[in-house]
């Protein structure tokens, strides 16, 4: 691509917030990129304690007893 970077998708995320969304045009403008994207579900908040096997992962790395 030359190290151009792609367009922006302007109507997917116009048609995302204002259909399926179904924001007013005020709302939509006044949220935030950030905002956005967790509304839409292209963001995940990160966990707030870490799954099984990330604990599995962190008690062999640190185990309490250094033998």
């Amino acid at each position: 691509m030359n190290g151009e970077r792609a367009a922006f998708p302007w109507e997917a995320v116009l048609h995302a917030g204002l259909c399926r969304m179904r924001l007013s045009a005020k709302d939509f403008w006044a949220m935030t990129p950030r905002e956005l994207g967790f509304a839409l579900g292209v963001l995940r908040p990160l966990p707030a304690v870490p799954g099984r096997q990330a604990l599995a992962a962190l008690m062999q790395a640190f185990p309490d007893n250094k033998e």
